[in-house]
């Protein structure tokens, strides 16, 4: 998990729990996100790379670099 990509599907910030979609077997699943910057807001859309895995649903994610 950690280092693979996702796309933000629920805002992700402060107080928040957000959801991205990962790709994971072959298919796409929904995680809960949460940002690895505190205070940081990442918004729907935005592409990002899970950098903390906690099983089985939750990601600690960081702003992709494009």
């Amino acid at each position: 998990m950690v280092g693979k990509q996702g796309r933000v599907t629920g805002r992700i910030g402060p107080g928040l729990v957000g959801e991205v979609m990962v790709p994971v077997r072959g298919g796409v699943e929904a995680f809960y996100a949460h940002p690895s910057i505190p205070d940081e807001e990442i918004s729907v859309g935005s592409i990002v790379v899970v950098v903390e895995y906690f099983p089985p649903r939750t990601v600690y994610v960081a702003r992709a670099v494009v």
